[in-house]
C-alpha cells in the first residue's frame, strides 16, 4: 500500500510546540462534565474524570495532544482540558483535518520508546530534535495523501463495523411494544424489587491453579498461547494474557469478580478463559434455571451496584467470594418471583438505545469516508 510513496524526514519540532501545563490535583475539580482532568495514566485516553469550569489559567485548548510523562502515550483532544502533575501540552504548528489528527497521532505515539528512555527533564529537547518521515510529493509534505489513506483505512475498517451488524441483527434498533413498556416502567419506578444474598443466587467455579505468572504471559494469543486469562485487572474485562488450553479450566458464560484489585468490577464472560490469579468466577444456580446472555448482563450491573464502589481499593479491599456471597442485590420481582422475562426485555431495550447511536454513526461515517475518497486528488497510489 505505501511501497510507490515517497518519504521525506521532517524534526517533530517543525511541526509541533511542546509545553508544560499548569496543573492541579483532582480535589480542585467542581461538579460538571464540560472539561477533562487529564492526568499522566494511559488508561481511558488519559483521562482520570470530567469536571466542571474550574479557571481560566489552567484550562488547555481542545485541537492539542496531551503526553503523560509516565508513559509517554500522546492523546488527542477534542474538548478542553485540565492537567494533573506530569503532563505536557503537544500544540500543532499546522491546521489539521481529522485525517491529518490520525496520521500524525500515530506518528507521535511512535516516538514512545525513543522519549522512554530520557530523562524527564530532557524530554522537551529530545522530543523537538526527533526526526520522523512524511509522505511528500515534489518536496512538500503531501496532506493530500495522508487524507486519502486514512479515509481508506476508516473505509474498511467501517465495513467490517457495518457487516457485523447485519449479521448480528444489531442494525434494528427500533424498540418493540414490549421494550417500550419496560423502560417507561423502570424510568417511571414502577417495578417491584427484592433483594436476594449472592451465596444463595450462584456458587463460585472452582479451577485449577495455573503455574504461571502474568509477566512471562504473552499479551496476544501465540503458538499454544491462545486461551485468554483472568487477571484482577478491569482492562479489557480483566483478559489481558494467554495461556495455554492443556490442563487449564476453561470457563464460559459465567461473571468474573477481582478478589484483590484497586477496581472491584463484575464483568460477564461470554467466551473462552480460564482464571489465572486474583480473581475468581461464579455462575447462577438459583432455581435451578439456565439463564441467558442478556439476564447475565442484567445481573452484572445489579453485582457492580455493590462491588464497583469508590470506597473500595487496594488499601481497602472488598475481599473474595466468601465476603462477596453474604451481600445483598436487588433483582425485579414479580408476584415474589424473581422476573427474569423483564430483565431480558430491559436489556435488550437498552442495548437497542445504544446500538441505535453506532448504526448512524456507521451510516454517515461510511459516507463522510467516501466523498473524502472521491474528492481527493489521486496523486500517489494507495
Amino acid at each position: 500500500m505505501l511501497e510507490s510513496v515517497e518519504w521525506g524526514e521532517y524534526r517533530l519540532g517543525d511541526f509541533f510546540y511542546i509545553e508544560s501545563t499548569p496543573s492541579f490535583n483532582k480535589d480542585a475539580l467542581t461538579p460538571g462534565n464540560e472539561y477533562d482532568y487529564v492526568t499522566r495514566t494511559s488508561q481511558n485516553q488519559g483521562i482520570l474524570q470530567s469536571t466542571g469550569f474550574v479557571n481560566e489559567e489552567n484550562l488547555n485548548d481542545a485541537g492539542t495532544w496531551s503526553l503523560g510523562l509516565l508513559q509517554m502515550d500522546f492523546f488527542y483532544r477534542r474538548r478542553p482540558w485540565y492537567a494533573g502533575q506530569f503532563v505536557r501540552k503537544i500544540i500543532p504548528k499546522i491546521a489539521l483535518t481529522d485525517g491529518g489528527v490520525s496520521f500524525f497521532s500515530t506518528i507521535l505515539n511512535k516516538q514512545k520508546e525513543i522519549l522512554l528512555s530520557v530523562l524527564v527533564r530532557d524530554v522537551d529537547e529530545v522530543f523537538r530534535n526527533t526526526t520522523f518521515s512524511l509522505p511528500s510529493c515534489n518536496g512538500e509534505v503531501d496532506y493530500e495523501f495522508m487524507e486519502r489513506f486514512i479515509a481508506k483505512l476508516n473505509a474498511a475498517r467501517l465495513a467490517k463495523l457495518n457487516a457485523y451488524l447485519t449479521i448480528t441483527g444489531l442494525k434494528d434498533y427500533t424498540l418493540t411494544p414490549e421494550e417500550e413498556q419496560a423502560l417507561q416502567c423502570f424510568e417511571s419506578n414502577l417495578i417491584e424489587w427484592s433483594e436476594y444474598k449472592m451465596g444463595k443466587l450462584f456458587r463460585r467455579r472452582d479451577t485449577k491453579k495455573l503455574f504461571y505468572k502474568a509477566k512471562g504471559l504473552p499479551k496476544e494469543p501465540k503458538g499454544e498461547y491462545t486461551l485468554p486469562c483472568l487477571t484482577s485487572s478491569f482492562l479489557n474485562q480483566g483478559l489481558n494474557y494467554y495461556a495455554p488450553r492443556k490442563n487449564a479450566t476453561i470457563l464460559k458464560d459465567v461473571i468474573s469478580i477481582p478478589s484483590n484489585s484497586d477496581v472491584y468490577r463484575a464483568y460477564y464472560q461470554s467466551r473462552d478463559f480460564t482464571v489465572l490469579s486474583d480473581a475468581y468466577a461464579i455462575e447462577w444456580v438459583y432455581g435451578n434455571i439456565k439463564i441467558s446472555h442478556k439476564q447475565y448482563l442484567f445481573l452484572v450491573s445489579s453485582i457492580n451496584q455493590i462491588t464497583d464502589l469508590p470506597i473500595y481499593s487496594y488499601k481497602n479491599k472488598l475481599g473474595g467470594w466468601s465476603v462477596v456471597k453474604e451481600k445483598d442485590i436487588s433483582l425485579p420481582i414479580l408476584n415474589d418471583e424473581i422476573d427474569y422475562a423483564l430483565m431480558e426485555t430491559l436489556v435488550s431495550a437498552i442495548q437497542k438505545l445504544v446500538i441505535k447511536d453506532v448504526v448512524l454513526y456507521t451510516d454517515r461515517e461510511i459516507e463522510t469516508t467516501k466523498q473524502v475518497i472521491d474528492k481527493t486528488p489521486k496523486r500517489n497510489p494507495i
